[in-house]
């Protein structure tokens, strides 16, 4: 039985050209670009987990109660400064304020009065046809009429103030981010309507060991933002002058430029100090390809054939290279389109 098999396969690679004994043929050549691995000083850095988060972020709240009847933003939306934003029921405080309104016109013709009753007494009492006691008593009410007006017209202003409450107003202008409230609902004193922040000032928020605040002093950083492959030029570093005591970090602080677009509060980003330079071997991020725990770049050889070869990449390098820490010598060549010579290879 053994011999037959044998001899149905050795028949069947005849058929095919081929011997049992004939090794798998050579990869062919292939057109890819390379680049040649080389030393380079790149600079040191100190590097640790962030979070962005705005500056200027706030949530706007109800000053009156009344029943909310508009709405004009949603989350998303872009908001220019002091353009309405809620509109709460105005009827109310439109009616407080007539009331007042009227109260004023009342004060105002009771001080006319008391001042020509003023005015009169005055001229009285130089004839010397009322008694001083009379006199004295004109001068305080036409003292206590103007003390009203100004009184009244205080409530008329307060009551103009309650009604401007109605039309809520963005205070600056930015993103909406969250709307706590729908058209119908009752809007009480306190109650957030929406939260919105400013995109033009946003910045990157890490906690740093305090053994490694001195290093980063005054040193130059970047933020790098995983999600979208960008690196930012952090205009100002603020180290917080205070430490956590359970985790013995300090805070600090990067602010972005103000041209940071496509970045939200909240966003998971890294933060990158510069602490000096070294001379480490680099090879092009877009050369690396990463396949679950298997790190590698295909080496291309003397006869254009790449082959895959495991690497140990460390954290230098910076936005456009990575730190090789074994597995590659300068002087070799590596495939900067790594999915194209992949599929060669595969096809060779």
């Amino acid at each position: 039985m053994r011999i037959a098999v044998g001899l149905s396969v050795a028949l069947l690679l005849a058929a095919c050209g081929k011997s049992p004994d004939s090794a798998p043929p050579a990869a062919a050549p292939v057109a890819v670009n390379t680049v040649v691995v080389e030393l380079r000083e790149v600079e040191l850095t100190v590097s640790t987990e962030a979070v962005i988060e705005a500056v200027r972020q706030s949530t706007v709240a109800a000053q009156i109660a009344g029943r909310i009847v508009d709405i004009r933003f949603d989350v998303g939306d872009t908001v220019k400064q002091g353009e309405v934003i809620v509109r709460i029921d105005e009827r109310a405080a439109t009616q407080a304020l007539a009331a007042s309104t009227a109260q004023v016109r009342e004060a105002q013709a009771s001080l006319a009065n008391a001042r020509a009753q003023f005015e009169r007494s005055k001229q009285l009492l130089a004839q010397k046809f009322i008694s001083p006691a009379a006199f004295d008593q004109a001068e305080a009410a036409y003292k206590t009429a103007q003390e009203r007006v100004a009184g009244v017209l205080a409530g008329a202003g307060q009551a103009a103030t309650e009604r401007s409450f109605a039309t809520i107003v963005a205070p600056y202008s930015g993103v909406v981010s969250a709307r706590h409230v729908e058209v119908g609902e009752m809007a009480t004193p306190g109650r957030p309507l929406m939260t919105g922040f400013d995109p033009s000032t946003l910045r990157a928020v890490a906690k740093v060991p305090q053994t490694q605040v001195p290093a980063i002093r005054g040193a130059r950083a970047r933020v790098e933002i995983p999600s979208l492959e960008r690196w930012i030029e952090v205009k100002q570093v603020t180290v917080v002058p205070s430490a956590d005591p359970r985790t013995h970090t300090t805070q600090v602080r990067l602010d972005l430029p103000s041209d940071a677009r496509g970045i939200y509060p909240g966003v998971y980003a890294r933060a990158h100090f510069v602490t000096g330079k070294a001379t480490r071997l680099l090879v092009p991020r877009a050369a690396v390809i990463r396949r679950s725990e298997v790190t590698a770049v295909y080496v291309v050889d003397e006869r254009n054939v790449p082959r895959l070869r495991q690497v140990r990449l460390g954290a230098a390098g910076g936005a456009t290279h990575v730190e090789v820490l074994s597995g590659l010598k300068p002087g070799e060549r590596v495939a900067t389109e790594p999915v194209k010579a992949g599929i060669a290879t595969a096809g060779g």
